[in-house]
This record gives structure tokens, C-alpha cells and sequence, in this order.
């Protein structure tokens, strides 16, 4: 068996992935609950911005700790249609679950749902990135580990919906991702450690890209949409708050004259 190094440099990879998983959960908070408070075509923007977060942030944390990846008697490559597929299915799973959650009238029967679908995307995502792994052995899974890594990734993904669905400040919200954020990685990791490799040393050359050469431009290209769209989210105005800008403009008169409510009859 190859020794399998979850972090050769060091804490750099887990803590900067942890980051990246953490600034997706709270971006796709803030936008369900922006969701929630909306409706019609409104309601529909913020929940694929939502899913579109929430699923980036995941496969950046994923990928990110992949950096930190290594085996011993062996290069890595990744392929490449794999990679991306992997990213597309945590977008579009993660979506369902939060669609889910934002049209559904039961909430509890949403909640159940949509925690087991997004979950179910996050694992799939893990397990399909592991698919595109391309190295000189045989992966191996310990199976218990593998179902104890889903049915981690189904819980916080349960929870994360349950803050969305009543937690609304700004502060819940951001004590909510740090958790949502250190399940992922509890998923993460705890599939990391059912892997077993099993090394066939060989001359030959691998197929697909290196990390450095595709995962890492990819990584920060979509932690980039992540830093600009919360930047976009925490500037934009909220429903409460355009409500209130639209009242305040309907008392003020256009000679600049504030308009007085009109009595009401004793």
C-alpha cells in the first residue's frame, strides 16, 4: 500500500479549503434567505445564485485539499471531462435540494428533502472528483467510512437549509457557514480516509492534467466568482430595505416636501 499524504504543505490546503467551503455556505445562506424573502422571477435569481454557490464552494474546498494530495511511488493526474462533470452535478443536485426548499409550502417535508438531495450532490461530487483521480495503482474504499462521509455530508446539508429557513441575521448566518464549513470538511476528510491505494509502479505516462496545471487555475477562478458575488450580495439592498426606500420616496413630494399622513377620524 502507498502512504497517502492528505497535506503536504502542510495546514496551507486544509485551512484554505476550509475558508473556501465556509464563504460558500454563507454566500448560499444569505441567498436562500434573500430567495425567501422574494418571489417570482426574484425569488428564482437568487435561488440558482444560491445553488451556484453553495455547489462552487464545495468543489473548491474539495479540490483545493486535493492539492495537498500525494502518494508515495506515484504522480497524480486528473481527467480532465471527470473534473468538470463533477462540478456541474454539485451545482445542479445542490440546486434541486434548494429549489426544494424555496417553492415547497411543507416545510419540514422541503427541509427532509431538499437536506437529502443536497447532501447526496455533495457526496457525488466528492466521489466523482475521486473518480477522475489517474495514478500508477488501485484506489480502494473502505465501505463504513464511505457511508459514514454521505450520511455526514446529508446532515450538514440538512442543517445548512434549516438555518437558511430560520436563522435571518446576518450574524446567525455567518456563525451557521463556519459549521456548515467544518462539516464539509468533516465529509472531506473523512472520505479521504477511506481511501486506500494500493501502488504498481510503473514508467508509463499518465493520462490527464496535473493539479497545478488544471485544478489549481480552475480553483481560483471560481473563488474569484465566489469573493465577487458575496461582495454583490452584501452591497445589493434587501427586500426590507427597498421596501423601505420605496415608502420613504412616496411621503416626499417632488418639491422636496415631506407629505404628512393623513388623519385618522376620531
Amino acid at each position: 500500500m502507498g502512504h497517502l499524504d492528505h497535506a503536504t504543505f502542510g495546514w496551507l490546503t486544509p485551512a484554505l479549503s476550509y475558508v473556501m467551503a465556509c464563504i460558500g455556505a454563507a454566500l448560499g445562506l444569505r441567498c436562500t434567505v434573500r430567495a425567501l424573502e422574494a418571489s417570482g422571477s426574484s425569488r428564482r435569481n437568487w435561488l440558482i445564485t444560491a445553488a451556484s454557490a453553495i455547489g462552487t464552494g464545495i468543489w473548491t474546498m474539495h479540490f483545493v485539499a486535493m492539492l495537498g494530495f500525494g502518494v508515495t511511488g506515484t504522480d497524480i493526474r486528473y481527467n480532465v471531462p471527470l473534473t468538470i462533470l463533477s462540478l456541474i452535478v454539485a451545482m445542479v443536485v445542490v440546486g434541486a435540494g434548494v429549489f426544494a426548499v424555496g417553492y415547497s409550502r411543507d416545510r419540514v417535508r422541503a427541509l427532509l428533502l431538499g437536506g437529502l438531495t443536497t447532501g447526496l450532490g455533495v457526496a457525488s461530487m466528492h466521489y466523482l472528483g475521486m473518480a477522475a483521480l489517474r495514478l500508477h495503482g488501485e484506489v480502494r474504499y473502505d465501505p463504513l467510512l464511505v457511508a459514514l462521509s454521505v450520511a455526514i455530508a446529508v446532515v450538514a446539508a440538512t442543517a445548512a437549509l434549516w438555518a437558511a429557513l430560520n436563522i435571518k441575521s446576518p450574524v446567525a448566518v455567518g456563525v451557521a457557514s463556519l459549521v456548515m464549513g467544518a462539516a464539509v470538511s468533516s465529509m472531506h476528510y473523512t472520505g479521504m480516509f477511506a481511501v486506500g491505494v494500493h501502488v504498481e509502479p510503473s514508467g508509463g505516462a499518465l493520462p490527464g492534467a496535473t493539479a497545478m496545471q488544471f485544478i489549481f487555475p480552475l480553483a481560483v477562478g471560481l473563488g474569484s466568482y465566489l469573493f465577487l458575488t458575496s461582495a454583490f450580495v452584501a452591497l445589493s439592498p434587501t427586500a426590507r430595505e427597498r421596501a423601505a426606500y420605496a415608502s420613504a420616496e412616496r411621503t416626499t413630494e417632488p418639491g422636496g416636501r415631506t407629505t404628512e399622513p393623513a388623519a385618522v377620524p376620531r
